[in-house]
Order: structure tokens, then C-alpha cells, then sequence
């Protein structure tokens, strides 16, 4: 009998081991945990697969030391679908398995130990009734829809403009999921929308909601996973709460699935929108997608017919979408990066007591350290990266490598003391309005205010609340949140999106606009948008504007379409990184060549090229492409390379990885 064990290690197959002499036979089903010895120290793996031969003579083979769980850890749909991923991904089983565990198991920790604390909720009779905001016709349509097929497969597109009451449609099916004594799991990409999606299910429906996230200590996140397992009703989590088990699984719900958040960039890349409409077919259940921006990705298959498309195509109650005014900048006179337009709607809105978002997806408070007398700049010398200035703080910070220093007062190359603050982050901008504005309460939220432990939680509350008068914020401010009170947003640079290397800039920018856009006037009061641009008169900007997300959305991908892009392609990236600057793009070229002869002529290998930022934390990047019209295609030419890589020897000092439908091109 031989055990093949994977174990987290950068191997990509299993490793075979014999049973100790005192194992039970019986407890020996693919799925639970073993302590094993591996290269002179003991591991934990997971016990795959049973068989009866080993390429390894058995006096070659080590033995396991301990069986850890008496059953298997992973229900056979969740089995399948981490064996789909690590095979799909081309990503070591060993890996993706220990991904799906919490560490403290990954660690060897008893599973018995972790189940003994008691189980205080039985789902299927904590479900109170309470008085029901009523639906409108689409809100209803939606829930029929979907509800007619609860009981089956199905992949559901919820495209909902801001403020239309999506929400409102999960809490209908989840509570039509809970009463025929199922478990809802509901992924969102930020952590920050946990608590507020958290407490308002509590407040509708009265269940118990488990959250499963980073910032959970290691026992917490234990706890989370033990009590999905026993049945929780609702599960609450970021990506890698996709690998979560339930013990009734009955529906999956992808909250802003569009988000990049969703796909795991480093380690084990895997998309958990994607992976989550796998889990929902083989657990047989609906899954639902919502979004104001979907991604050009699910927009296609609502075409080919894959998903099924629900429009909320307005909003709710007495509000009404905000209206937009493009503000043109150029040869404008600028107050340190505010438009007069926009500083007068602010007084505008301040004076009626209302609320002022505004946006500028850059931290800091000024990008760019520069000296008036030679042109010097402050750099990152570990990376192609200018450093950041931050005031409160009185330091020079790399947001790419974490490398921080104090401020330059005089520059160290012509050692002239005027050095320029060049460019505007939030943290300028919060300086800039205190003075225009000295008796409003302002709120800064970015990610060097919400560091600490229960730091983003109490920013956002205020900002409901309306603690504050002016919002001031990155990306985290346009995720789904519902500020009643403001009626005005700002964006303070549009064009960031317009012209970039990354073919999918032009979508997120639109995506990032109407998302935070719709943070205005979601109550009675009417919003209203002021966007700052060099650039008014871009055809795509104006469709947007004038069209709608929809129309721009299909306009792009014909587009993709013409230019053989994802969605009608599929691209495989290789990165490799190294010390020395020639040995990424050297091990790359002898990669491509090796493509070129195992791929079908269909696949296109584009590069290597260096990365578009070819230094980062002292280590040169580099990147090679392939790009195939058919998946399968692609998956065979890539099994071909990294089985060409396994016997390839190579030097230490290169770091390689493969990102199977990359999102970034970085």
C-alpha cells in the first residue's frame, strides 16, 4: 500500500509514502492529515490518493509517522475542486490544499481539539421575521428568477446601478436559502465591507454571521471555519473564504465581482470568482453575481449564454442617479489641485449640511520630492519607483517595497534647500481643505489611516453616521459602501486610466468612476459629480458618461474582440526575478525558445520583455506572454513547459512563477 502525500512545498506532484506499521487501515481515506518526515524535519500533508506501485523501490519510501484526523477534512465536491484548481492553475498540490486549511490545522493542530467548543446555533430555527421594505419590479423579478432554480446550478449576473438595492436582493434569497435549512456564502474583496454587510443581515434577518478574514488571529479564524462546517447559516469572507466547507451548502453570492481584489496575486494565483462558480456546479447550487461595473469577463458569457443576466437598471425609492459635470483644468488656474468649480460646489453642499466625498486614488501627500535647481528626484533604490512624501509622518516611503527614510531637506546632489512637493495625495488634499475650510470636520481614509486593529471599521461608521462633513479617500471609499448623507463627489484626476500600458485600464477606470460616483445621492437628496480632467473631450470618457456603463462595457469589447484579448483569448504570464539584471530575461529566452517548439502554432509566445516595472525591491523583473484563442490549448502547452522546467537545472538566484489568466500585467 502506498500513500501519495501532498505536502506544501514548491513540487508539483504528490510524494509516496508507506503506512506505519500501527496504522488503521480504515482511517486511511483520502482527505485527512499526516505528519510525515521530509528533508531531515517533520511536515503535515494530505493524505490524495491510495495505490498499490511507487516509481521508488519500497525500501526508498519513508514511512508516515501519525494519522491527524480520524475523517477527512475536505467534503468530496471541495476534494475535486482544489484538485480542478492546482490542475487548472498549474500550481503544486501541495500548495493549494494547505491554501484551503486555516494555519493552525496546517500546523498540525487536533481537529478534535478545535470542534470541542460548543455549537450555539442550529440554522434552521433562528430565522426571525421582521416587517420587509417592499420590492420593486426588477428587485422582484430578480428573486423569482433566481429563486424558481434555487435547488440547482446556475450562474446569475446581478447588474444593479448604484444604489438600485442589490442588497436587498441577497437578503430575500438568503432568507429563502436558510428556511430550506441551507448555508449562504457570501464573498466580498475588501475587508472592510465585512462589517457593515455583517450587521445588516443580523438587522434583517436576525442570523448568526461568521466572518472569515486576515485579521483574524489564527484561533479566530479556526473557530469561523469549524462552525461553517457544522452549519453555520451565513458566512461572510474575502477570497479565501471560497475554500471554506459548509455543511448545507445552498447558495454562493460574489459581492462586486468585477473587484481585482478577488484574485490572489502572489502564491497560489487563483481568481475566487472563478473558483467559486466551480465550487457552486459541483455543489449543484446557484451563485450569484453582483456588480454596478461587471467585468467585461462575465458580460461575455451573459452573451454566449453561460450566465443569466438581471438588470436593476434604477434606483431605489426617491433617489435618482447624480448628475455628472465634466470640469476641464486645462490652462485653468488650479488652487494646489482644486478646481474653483469644485471648491464652490463644496461650499455649496457644506453650507446645506450635506456631505463631501472626495477621490484621488494616490496616499501620501505629494507623489513626487523634486529640486527646483537641478531636477533631481527622490527614488527608491531598490526599485524603478519614485518615493512619496508623507508630511504627518516626516518621511520619504517606496508604497511598492515598504522602504521608507526621512525627508530630504536639502538635495543630495547640488545640495540646494528648494525642493518642490510635487503632485497631490490625500494626505495634501486634507491639508489643502482644512485651510479652505477650517470649522469642517474632515475624514481621511486610506490605508495609513486604518492600520490599526478596528481602525476602518470606526473610520467607515463616522462616515455613515456623518460624523464628519468632508470624506477624503482611495479605492477603499468606492466598494459598496452607502454614505445617506453625501451629496457631492469629487475626482480629482480622471485620466490616470485613459492612457496605460495595461489593456485593461481603460475598463477598471470606468469601473473605479461609476463605483465612486455612485456614492452620491443615494438618499432623497439629489448628487452630483464634478470629475477634474485634461482630457474632456475622450470619446470613451463621454460614452461613458452619456451611455452608461453598459454600452461603454460593449463598446470595449468589441474592441477586445478585434485586438484578440481576454475574453476572447487566454493568456498565460511567466515572471522571473533575479539580483542580477540579465539572468530574468536570459532564463525567459531560453523559456520562449522551448515554447515555440512544444506549442501548437495557435498559441502566440510574446517576449520576454522586461516588467513594466523592472526593478522592485531590489530584484529585476522580467515577464514572457503566451496567448492562446482555446483554453485547452493553452493548459497543454503550459503542462509541456513546466514539465521541461523540472528537469531544468537552474540557479538559485532566479525566482520564476506562472499566473494562469493574469489580471496584472506588472
Amino acid at each position: 500500500m502506498i500513500l501519495q502525500i501532498a505536502i506544501n512545498s514548491p513540487f508539483r506532484s504528490c510524494f509516496d509514502y508507506l503506512p506505519s506499521p500501527e496504522s488503521l487501515l480504515q482511517a486511511l481515506r483520502p482527505g485527512i492529515r499526516v505528519r510525515v518526515p521530509f528533508r531531515n524535519k517533520t511536515t503535515v500533508g494530505i493524505l490524495i490518493a491510495i495505490t498499490e506501485h511507487s516509481e521508488l523501490p519500497n525500501e526508498k519510501l519513508k514511512q508516515v509517522i501519525e494519522i491527524l484526523d480520524k475523517e477527512p477534512l475536505f467534503s468530496p465536491e471541495i476534494f475535486a475542486l482544489l484538485q480542478f484548481a492546482s490542475d487548472y492553475y498549474q500550481h503544486p498540490i501541495g500548495e493549494v490544499f494547505l491554501t484551503a486549511l486555516p494555519t493552525l490545522l496546517r500546523k498540525g493542530y487536533s481537529f478534535k481539539k478545535a470542534e470541542s467548543h460548543p455549537n450555539n446555533f442550529l440554522a434552521e430555527n433562528l430565522l426571525q421575521q421582521h416587517n420587509k421594505l417592499s420590492l420593486n419590479q426588477e428587485q422582484q423579478q430578480a428573486v423569482e428568477k433566481i429563486s424558481e432554480k434555487i435547488h440547482q446550478f446556475g450562474v446569475y449576473l446581478l447588474h444593479g446601478v448604484t444604489g438600485s438595492g442589490k442588497t436587498e436582493v441577497y437578503w430575500r434569497l438568503i432568507e429563502r436559502t436558510i428556511q430550506a435549512s441551507k448555508q449562504v456564502l457570501i464573498l466580498v474583496p475588501e475587508i472592510g465591507l465585512t462589517p457593515q454587510l455583517s450587521q445588516r443581515i443580523q438587522e434583517k434577518l436576525s442570523v448568526p454571521v461568521v466572518l472569515i478574514h486576515s485579521t483574524l488571529t489564527e484561533k479566530e479564524r479556526l473557530k469561523a471555519w469549524v462552525d461553517a462546517r457544522r452549519g453555520a447559516p451565513v458566512i461572510i469572507g474575502t477570497r479565501s473564504a471560497i475554500f471554506t466547507p459548509l455543511l448545507r451548502p445552498g447558495l454562493i453570492i460574489i459581492d462586486e465581482e468585477h473587484d481585482l481584489s478577488l484574485k490572489q496575486q502572489e502564491g497560489f494565483r487563483y481568481s475566487a470568482r472563478d473558483i467559486a462558480i466551480m465550487r457552486a456546479q459541483k455543489e449543484n447550487i446557484p451563485i450569484l453575481l453582483g456588480s454596478a461595473t461587471p467585468s467585461l469577463e462575465s458580460l461575455s458569457n451573459v452573451q454566449k449564454q453561460r450566465y443569466t443576466q438581471l438588470n436593476l437598471p434604477y434606483r431605489v425609492g426617491y433617489s435618482v442617479m447624480p448628475k455628472f459635470n465634466i470640469v476641464d483644468v486645462r490652462a485653468k488656474s488650479l488652487k494646489q489641485g482644486l478646481s474653483s468649480a469644485l471648491l464652490e460646489a463644496i461650499e455649496k453642499h457644506l453650507t446645506l449640511g450635506q456631505q463631501v466625498l472626495l477621490f484621488i486614488n494616490r496616499r501620501g501627500y505629494a507623489p513626487v520630492l523634486l529640486c527646483h535647481a537641478c531636477g533631481w528626484i527622490a527614488s527608491c533604490k531598490r526599485c524603478d519607483a519614485r518615493l512619496t512624501l508623507h508630511q504627518l509622518s516626516a518621511s520619504l516611503a517606496c508604497h511598492h517595497c515598504g522602504f521608507t527614510k526621512n525627508i530630504d531637506h536639502q538635495c543630495p546632489t547640488c545640495s540646494s534647500g528648494e525642493l518642490l512637493h510635487v503632485g497631490l495625495g490625500t494626505e495634501r488634499i486634507e491639508t489643502i481643505l482644512a485651510k479652505h475650510f477650517p470649522n469642517t470636520m474632515i475624514n481621511r481614509i486610506d490605508r495609513d489611516t486604518t492600520r490599526r486593529k478596528g481602525a476602518m471599521a470606526l473610520a467607515f461608521s463616522n462616515a455613515k453616521e456623518g460624523h464628519s462633513q468632508i470624506l477624503i479617500g482611495t479605492q477603499m471609499l468606492a466598494k459598496g459602501h452607502h454614505f445617506p448623507k453625501v451629496t457631492l463627489v469629487g475626482v480629482l484626476d480622471v485620466d490616470g486610466g485613459l492612457f496605460s500600458a495595461d489593456f485593461r485600464a481603460t475598463e477598471r477606470m470606468a469601473q473605479l468612476l461609476v463605483q465612486v460616483s455612485g456614492r452620491a445621492g443615494r438618499e432623497q437628496q439629489p448628487g452630483e459629480v464634478y470629475l477634474q480632467t485634461h482630457q474632456p473631450d475622450h470619446p470613451l470618457l463621454l460614452k461613458l458618461l452619456r451611455e452608461g456603463y453598459e454600452s461603454f462595457a460593449h463598446a470595449l469589447l468589441k474592441e477586445r474582440e478585434l485586438a484578440k484579448l481576454p475574453p476572447f483569448a487566454y493568456l498565460a504570464l511567466f515572471r522571473a526575478e533575479s539580483v542580477k539584471e540579465q539572468e530574468p530575461l536570459n532564463f525567459l529566452k531560453q523559456l520562449s525558445t522551448e515554447a515555440k517548439n512544444l506549442a501548437p502554432i495557435q498559441v502566440n509566445v510574446l517576449g520576454p520583455i522586461p516588467s513594466p516595472m523592472e526593478k522592485k525591491a531590489g530584484r529585476y523583473r522580467a515577464q514572457l506572454l503566451l496567448r492562446a484563442p482555446d483554453r485547452s490549448l493553452l493548459n497543454q502547452t503550459l503542462k509541456q513547459l513546466l514539465a521541461h522546467l523540472a528537469e531544468t537545472k537552474t540557479t538559485r538566484r532566479i525566482r520564476w512563477s506562472l499566473d494562469v489568466d493574469p489580471l496584472e500585467m506588472s
